[in-house]
C-alpha cells in the first residue's frame, strides 16, 4: 500500500489530526502556521519511506532523550514519524547513550547530542516526563538547536512537562499559544495557555502527555508531509473514532487474584516486537505499581524493535524460569511474534502459565502464537486484522481489547492504551485504572 506525500498545509491544518485522528481525544486548538512549502513527490510503503533515487531525502527529525524521558511519548513519536517517512535522529543528551526512561524502560539513542549541532533538522520534538525534561532543558547544545529552529522558522514541538519545563526557561513560548501536562499548566504564561489536548502555533505544536501523543505526533507527520499521509498512518495505527461498543468486550468473567503481592508480569521482547505495545504496556502497568520484568529472547539483552527503536531488556528469558509469573503478555510486531514463537523457554512458561490458570495475554499479530501453541481453545480474541483472518477461533472483529476468563488480547498499536488499562482495572480494580489514566491525559472509558 503507498501513497503520495503531499505539500504541507499552508494556513490550516486539515480535520485529520483534530477529529478523525483524535480517538478518544475530541478537541484541537490550532493557531495557523507561517506560510512553508513543500513540492517533492514521493511514495510511502507500511514500513520506511522509500525514495526513488531522484527523490529528494526524506524530513529529518530529532527527538531528544534523556534520564527520565516518558518512554511512551518519545516511542510514540518515533514511530509515528518513522511510519510517516520521516528520518528521525534520536539522540542522548546524557554522557552514554542507553538512558532509563521515567517508567523504567531502557532505551538506547541513535548518537550523541553533541553530534547534531551542525544538523538541519525540519522538526525537533521534545518528549516530556520527569527528571527528563528538566535534562533536556540543561543541555546546552539542544538549547541551541531548538533555539536556531525556532529563529529560522522550521518546526518545534513539546509535550507533557517539556513545554513548561524545558521551552519556556529557553524563552521559546514568546507569543504562541500553548499547552502542557495538567501539573505543570500553572507554570505557563496566563494570555497564552490552553487547555486543549492539542495547540499549533507558529511553528510550535504542543500537547499535554502520553495520552495525547498519538494526536500530537499524527499532527507532526501532517505538517511535514500532508494531510493524506497523517491520514493513512493513523489507519495503519488501528486509530477510529471511539465506539461505545468498541472498546472493550468480556466473556466468561473471573476475578484476576494475584493474593497479597505486586503482581509480577513477564513481558518477552525480539527483534522486531512492536515498540510502542512493549512500552505502553511496561510504563501503564509500572504506573499502577505491577512488577514488570522485560526479558529478551535474543541472546543479548538489546533488542532492535519493528521501528528501529533499541530497548533493552532486564533478564534474558532463561532467567524468567526461576518464578512464576501472573501474568505474560505478548507484544506484537511481525518479524517479533516469529521470533518469540521460535523461543523453546516461552513455549513452556506458555503452557504452564495456562496449565495454572494464570493470566496470559497477547497483543496484535502475537495471538498467532497462543493460536499455534493450542491456547485459544474455545476461547473469544482479537487482534490485528490481518491476523484474525487466519485465526479459526471465535475472533471478536471491532472491539479494541477482549476478555475470555484468564485471556486478554488486543488488535495492538493505538488500542494497546486501553489493553493495559483493563489488564490494571482486572488486577488492582477500576479505581486504580482511572488514576493511571488521568495522569496520562487519557480518558479512560472504564
Amino acid at each position: 500500500m503507498s501513497l503520495l506525500l503531499l505539500p504541507q498545509p499552508s494556513t490550516t491544518l486539515s480535520p485529520v489530526t483534530a477529529s478523525a485522528l483524535a480517538a478518544r481525544i475530541p478537541f484541537a486548538t490550532v493557531t495557523p502556521p507561517r506560510q512553508r512549502t513543500f513540492t517533492a513527490k514521493a511514495t510511502l510503503s507500511t514500513s520506511l519511506l522509500e525514495t526513488a533515487p531522484n527523490a529528494i531525502p526524506p524530513k529529518k527529525v530529532l527527538v531528544p532523550i534523556g534520564l527520565g524521558t516518558e518512554e511512551m511519548e518519545a516511542v510514540i513519536m518515533i514511530h509515528v514519524l518513522r511510519r510517516a517517512g520521516a528520518d528521525v535522529t534520536v539522540a542522548s543528551v546524557e554522557p552514554q547513550l542507553q538512558v532509563e526512561a521515567a517508567g523504567g524502560t531502557k532505551l538506547v539513542a541513535d548518537t550523541d547530542i553533541s553530534t547534531c549541532s551542525d544538523e538541519i533538522f525540519d522538526l525537533v520534538a521534545l518528549p516530556g516526563g520527569m527528571p527528563g525534561s528538566a535534562r533536556l532543558r540543561d543541555c546546552e547544545v539542544l538549547r541551541k538547536i531548538t533555539s536556531k529552529q525556532a529563529e529560522e522558522n522550521r518546526l518545534y514541538g513539546a509535550i507533557c512537562a517539556a513545554p513548561a519545563v524545558t521551552l519556556l526557561p529557553w524563552g521559546l513560548l514568546k507569543r504562541k499559544k500553548i499547552t502542557c501536562h495538567p501539573a505543570f499548566f500553572d507554570s505557563l504564561p496566563t494570555f497564552w495557555a490552553v487547555k486543549s489536548n492539542l495547540q499549533v502555533s507558529r511553528g510550535l505544536t504542543t500537547s499535554p502527555g502520553p495520552g495525547t501523543t498519538y494526536q500530537f505526533a499524527l499532527s507532526l507527520a501532517e505538517q511535514l508531509f500532508g494531510e493524506s499521509v497523517a491520514r493513512e498512518v493513523a489507519e495503519l495505527l488501528l486509530m477510529r473514532a471511539d465506539d461505545d461498543n468498541a472498546t472493550k468486550k468480556e466473556f466468561n468473567k473471573v476475578e484476576w487474584s494475584v493474593a497479597h503481592h505486586a503482581p509480577s508480569v513477564l513481558i518477552p521482547i525480539a527483534h522486531g516486537s512492536e515498540e510502542i505495545e512493549v512500552v505502553t504496556v511496561v510504563d501503564i502497568l509500572r504506573r499502577a505499581k505491577a512488577n514488570v520484568i522485560v526479558a529478551s529472547v535474543e541472546k543479548s539483552l538489546e533488542i532492535l524493535a519493528s521501528r528501529g527503536t533499541k530497548i533493552v531488556a532486564d533478564i534474558l528469558i532463561k532467567d524468567a524460569q526461576e518464578s512464576a509469573h501472573d501474568l505474560i503478555i505478548l507484544p506484537g510486531g511481525t518479524a517479533g511474534a516469529q521470533r518469540l514463537s521460535k523461543s523453546r523457554i516461552l513455549k513452556k512458561l506458555l503452557k504452564e502459565q495456562s496449565s495454572a490458570g494464570r493470566i496470559y495475554g497477547a497483543i496484535c499479530s502475537s495471538l498467532a502464537i497462543l493460536h499455534k501453541q493450542g491456547l485459544l481453545k474455545d476461547k473469544r480474541a482479537t487482534a490485528h486484522p490481518s491476523v484474525l483472518d487466519k485465526v479459526n477461533e471465535e475472533a471478536i472483529n471491532g472491539a479494541k481489547v477482549v476478555i475470555d476468563g484468564n485471556l486478554i488480547t488486543s488488535e495492538g498499536l493505538a488500542t494497546v492504551t486501553d489493553f493495559a488499562l483493563a489488564i490494571v482495572s482486572k488486577l488492582f480494580g477500576n479505581g486504580r485504572a482511572k488514576s493511571v489514566a488521568k495522569g496520562l491525559v487519557f480518558e479512560y472509558p472504564g
